[in-house]
């Protein structure tokens, strides 16, 4: 593929997946490229892969939006989902998250019943 056709199919893949909020199987299917040929673009092309990352954030702010729109109309589930992601660090939560950094060590300890 010459470099001005894959520049071509690129910008025609960028386009579907602005039309399809960055769902890639679907932005693959409307621009009739590959899955693999895209993640080859993605892993080989910096720039491709930023417009890429982009739409990904976009797409996020489409979500976002709908679901502040479920809040103010005082839908329950959206109310309690939003407050269990975003306000974590007030205390809701359902369960504990904690983060490690750095090597564990264990040891096995072989356990030998006394004879008494």
């Amino acid at each position: 593929m010459s470099e001005q056709t894959a520049h071509t199919k690129k910008d025609k893949m960028l386009k579907a997946l602005d039309k399809s909020l960055g769902v890639v199987t679907t932005a693959c299917k409307m621009a009739g490229v590959g899955r693999t040929t895209f993640y080859e673009w993605l892993d080989k092309d910096l720039e491709f892969k930023k417009a890429v990352e982009e739409f990904k954030d976009v797409a996020i702010d489409t979500v976002e939006s709908k679901l502040y729109d479920l809040i103010k109309e005082g839908n329950v589930t959206a109310t309690i989902f939003y407050l269990k992601t975003k306000g974590k660090k007030r205390g809701y939560i359902e369960r504990q998250e904690i983060a490690h950094e750095g090597v564990l060590e264990s040891k096995v300890i072989e356990w030998v019943p006394s004879k008494e």
